[in-house]
């Protein structure tokens, strides 16, 4: 048993069954179709991303979105009439060189015609190097820091999230509005929390914001204790968590263990609804920003979205991570449906200012890949977390605001991207 199987167990699944699990929307098509796409050479999309350490729930519900966006796919005919088969890899939550192994494999050994992944931003560019140099088309399903379609974007490359440049914005003026300009930060310490850090500064500072501290916490730390006293010493208006997954849960807890949320207002660009779920009710504080939440009465498609991942998921909620994952498999099926090839270059041209359909977008305002930059541009949710939800359990985001990510996005000449097509 490889590692790939062996962190998949814990999910109830074994790597076998994942590669199988993506032809199961072809059952149901008309027998004439089964026979002519079965005997097709098959798509492969490859998955490398994170199932084991810090971020394994982000990872496995963006598996669980794309599994269901395969099924999907196939069962409207698979991908220019060729069935589709998901391959799976765990690049474990902090490992660049193993996220690289698991890309070149995919790419070499399993000829993966689209590459996905990662939930990790620092993994996520080491990939995208991978993907750029063999020409396969990438899509960064959570990864977050603005170099992935900033300073370091390639044509090949288009990602899902949004930039923490976006995430930051949308939020700023909320936070020193509502509860103080003096910020303290406590920042994951690698990309994508220096990118948040950088991204929120940038963003106060016009509106008077203040920086009175800041740390770096190695991913992974489980006790977070001698941050929050010198956070509570520098006597902040607002503290700052840039963290994610586990690190996310593990800072509140302490956080509100230590009574910190009596004193100062705890919030952050970027709150997920695994970590909330993960946190004991008292500890579920703070104003945050969402990237999509399931709760969303009257968008088209949300509802019926909901309910096929609560079939796949034993009743819960899909997140936005769940999203990602949909959205970015889509994204491969809608490329090459729209170029009418699996050639990299022309699959890349195509999506250039591409809207995805409502059914996929899911959200008030739609969303669609920017031109010159590859980033998608959605709606981002502000609002504050809640010690439980007034009709669903899950319910646990109070969304106050959806902004339109083009509002908050910048310029193309601001986000760094100098897009290089082959010749």
């Amino acid at each position: 048993m490889d590692r790939t199987t062996r962190s998949l167990a814990g999910f109830g699944v074994d790597r076998r069954t994942l590669l199988k699990s993506a032809a199961i929307g072809v059952a149901g098509v008309a027998s004439p179709f089964v026979q002519t796409a079965r005997a097709a050479e098959t798509v492969r999309i490859g998955l490398d991303d994170t199932f084991t350490g810090t971020y394994a729930a982000l990872g496995k519900n963006e598996m669980i979105g794309a599994q269901l966006a395969v099924e999907q796919i196939n069962a409207k005919g698979g991908i220019l009439g060729r069935p589709v088969e998901l391959l799976i890899e765990d690049s474990t939550s902090g490992d660049a060189g193993a996220a690289v192994q698991k890309a070149t494999k995919l790419i070499e050994r399993d000829h993966v015609n689209f590459l996905l992944g990662n939930v990790n931003s620092a993994l996520a560019q080491a990939m995208a190097q991978v993907a750029n140099s063999h020409g396969v088309l990438h899509v960064v399903p959570g990864g977050h820091t603005d170099a992935i379609t900033g300073d370091n974007c390639h044509w090949n490359v288009f990602r899902v999230c949004n930039t923490t440049a976006m995430e930051t914005a949308a939020v700023a003026s909320v936070l020193i509005k509502n509860f103080g300009k003096k910020f303290y930060y406590l920042i994951p310490d690698y990309a994508f929390g220096h990118t948040l850090h950088s991204g929120m500064e940038r963003a106060a500072k016009p509106l008077g914001g203040i920086s009175v501290g800041a740390d770096l916490v190695p991913l992974g730390t489980t006790d977070f204790s001698s941050y929050l006293i010198k956070a509570q010493a520098a006597n902040p208006d607002v503290i700052i968590f840039f963290f994610a997954g586990d690190d996310m849960i593990n800072a509140l807890k302490q956080a509100v263990q230590f009574g910190l949320n009596r004193k100062f207002h705890l919030a952050g660009a970027q709150q997920e609804l695994e970590a909330l779920l993960g946190l004991p009710p008292e500890a579920r504080v703070g104003t945050w920003v969402f990237e999509w939440y399931w709760n969303q009465p009257g968008v088209p498609h949300v509802e019926e979205f909901v309910a096929k991942i609560r079939q796949k998921t034993g009743g819960h909620v899909p997140t936005a991570r769940t999203w990602f994952g949909y959205a970015s498999t889509w994204t491969c099926a809608l490329a090459a449906e729209t170029a009418k090839s699996l050639d990299a270059v022309k699959m890349a041209r195509a999506l250039q200012d591409f809207h995805l359909p409502p059914e996929v977008a899911l959200m008030p305002n739609g969303a669609f890949y920017r031109a010159g930059q590859n980033q998608l541009i959605p709606d981002l949710f502000v609002g504050n977390a809640r010690e439980k939800g007034p009709k669903d359990p899950e319910d646990l985001f109070e969304v106050t605001e959806v902004v339109k990510g083009s509002s908050v996005a910048g310029t193309l000449e601001e986000t760094g991207c100098k897009m290089n097509w082959p010749a």
